[in-house]
């Protein structure tokens, strides 16, 4: 058996198999993908982090140290970490119930909030839960992606018709507290919001190449320059207080540890969540392999180192990464030229974000947050109805009339009590053999309304034979046997049976022991054997009524089936039966 420790401990080890394919060449198209990238996520960056309530050096930082430390330490190729619009509002959600935003209070909260976030997503990486999320239906991001878009639009609405309202609260709170506001909202700054918010949405639309927010923003803080506007009316960005990152100590306080806990919990998970999907997404267009427990181990790091240099909780970007894969990159190491390519031009670019108007950059927010609800998605859920659009429907009115990280909640449980339900309900069928193209195959017999043997029933179980299975196992047992309870043999199929645990040998041992009964199993894979024989099943029904293939199993049962009822059998099931005395035989 693995030693757990020393199979965890090489996830810390920076040593990476990519390394070796670094060449000049490499390095080149890397080179060029990172200048791409960093052109955009300068302006990425600064709406990200207010987004959050921060300071806008937050997101350039967390841009810069996350993505480097989550590249290096990280699994995918090309996938670029950092700042993300859904982490941004989740982290404001979380804080703005401890503090107002922007406040120091708030930066410090944020701080403490990285380093467990990261402290969680190394744990879980270390201790090889990257599986687990894959139980997780991809509704509960749809869903709370859109709740958060919805949040967010509505924190921007008052920047852009600048009024100041009280900040904190859902999106009800926040829309109570913005609409007696109305009444005096600033035209200007209406007018400069709106004219940012139409040309990043023209521009994006002439050639989606184009660096439309730098553009936009440009565009916006030209006309906020212009004489017309009376004194006062609109606000601006005060200029970066740092453009390099500090030091920062994250708080070690368990009091406020276990305040910030379950918000903590919830970043932590939506994290792991958005990286590993892209991370995934991506290997599988790129034909690479993809270790999800050391994706887990390169995010958790990443916040960690991030929570002591001025950064907030980051996770994979699929912007970002999409940009990074098209523009060529080949090595993670094109987020590290990302990196640096954006502190170049951080302290070049920094000085002038104190001529960006308010109202520009919270319409740019505001096109992100439209972008960021997928509604091709949201159809494609709703098309397909069932449980997944359940699963949506309760993240989404959850982040909408409560908060984001209870609504992560609430899409993660609704997830899995759906898995477990339909865990809980494998399919039961009864087979008959039919002709299709002169093959004998079998085929569900109640479905296609086929005859069946008057002696034989044939039974198969798709899914797992586990305690929380055979209650519904055995109701539909009862079903099928209610119908034509005269059968003597039933012929079980586990091939489709990928678990077997104490509660569902029973039931099969039940079965095999009931009077008037003989019991056939068709069982080939190795556990399913091995589970059989651990648990007494194969001892019960006897080895010469455990089989590897349907055909041994129906040649025994006919074989055994009573002479006398096939005698006066017309139908002839299986072709077994020119064997048995038959009606013929009697005339």
């Amino acid at each position: 058996m693995r030693d757990p420790v020393k199979s965890a401990l090489p996830r810390l080890s920076p040593h990476r198999p990519w390394h070796a394919e670094v060449t000049p060449g490499s390095l080149r198209k890397d080179a060029f993908a990172g200048l791409t990238g960093a052109a955009i996520v300068l302006p990425q960056g600064v709406a990200f982090a207010l987004i959050a309530g921060l300071p806008p050096e937050f997101g350039l930082f967390s841009a810069i140290v996350i993505t480097v430390v989550a590249a290096l330490w990280g699994s995918s190729r090309v996938m670029v970490s950092g700042p993300t619009t859904a982490i941004s509002a989740l982290v404001f959600a979380t804080l703005s119930a401890f503090a107002a935003a922007g406040t120091p209070q708030f930066i410090a909260l944020a701080i403490t909030l990285t380093l467990m976030v990261g402290l969680m997503q190394l744990v879980a990486g270390l201790a090889g839960l990257g599986a687990l999320i894959a139980f997780v239906s991809h509704s509960v991001i749809v869903g709370f992606t859109a709740a958060a878009a919805v949040l967010i639009a509505v924190s921007q609405l008052p920047a852009i018709v600048g009024v100041t309202t009280a900040g904190g609260g859902g999106v009800l709170e926040r829309l109570a507290h913005l609409l007696p506001e109305l009444e005096a909202l600033h035209w200007p700054a209406l007018a400069i919001g709106t004219l940012t918010l139409a040309s990043v949405a023209l521009i994006q639309r002439i050639d989606r190449r184009l660096p439309a927010f730098v553009l936009a923003l440009g565009l916006g803080s030209l006309a906020a320059q212009l004489p017309i506007w009376p004194s006062g009316q609109i606000s601006f960005f005060a200029p970066l207080t740092s453009t390099l990152p500090a030091l920062t100590a994250p708080s070690l306080d368990l009091a406020l540890w276990g305040q910030l806990l379950p918000g903590a919990a919830a970043v932590a998970f939506v994290g792991l969540l958005e990286a590993i999907s892209i991370g995934k997404s991506f290997a599988a267009r790129r034909g690479e392999r993809y270790d999800s427990n050391q994706e887990l181990v390169g995010q958790g790091l990443s916040n960690i180192v991030g929570s002591f240099a001025h950064c907030y909780a980051g996770s994979g970007s699929f912007t970002r990464s999409g940009v990074n894969m098209e523009s060529g990159a080949q090595t993670p190491l094109a987020a590290v030229f990302a990196s640096g390519f954006l502190l170049a031009a951080l302290l070049v670019v920094g000085p002038l974000l104190r001529f960006v108007p308010v109202p520009a950059m919270a319409a740019v927010i505001l096109y992100v947050a439209w972008r960021l609800i997928d509604l091709a998605e949201i159809r494609h859920i709703a098309q397909g109805g069932g449980s997944e659009v359940l699963i949506l429907l309760a993240t989404f009115l959850t982040g909408i009339f409560s908060e984001l990280d209870f609504a992560i909640m609430v899409g993660v449980v609704v997830s899995l009590v759906v898995f477990l339900r339909a865990s809980a309900q494998p399919l039961v069928a009864v087979g008959a053999p039919t002709n299709v193209n002169g093959r004998r195959v079998i085929r569900n017999a109640e479905a296609l309304n086929l005859p069946e043997c008057p002696q034989i029933r044939m039974m198969r179980v798709e899914g797992p034979m586990f305690f929380a299975s055979i209650e519904h196992i055995e109701r539909e047992f009862d079903r099928i046997e209610a119908r034509a309870p005269s059968r003597q043999t039933r012929i079980l199929g586990l091939k489709g049976v990928n678990k077997i645990d104490l509660t569902g040998a029973d039931f099969l041992t039940r079965c095999a022991r009931a009077q008037g009964r003989d019991l056939h199993l068709i069982a080939g894979a190795a556990p399913t054997l091995r589970a059989l024989d651990r648990f007494g099943v194969t001892r019960a029904i006897g080895p010469a009524n455990l089989h590897s293939h349907k055909t041994e199993a129906i040649a025994e049962a006919v074989r055994r089936a009573d002479d006398n009822i096939c005698a006066q059998c017309q139908l002839r099931i299986f072709t077994e039966c020119a064997g048995k005395p038959g009606p013929t035989d009697t005339e």
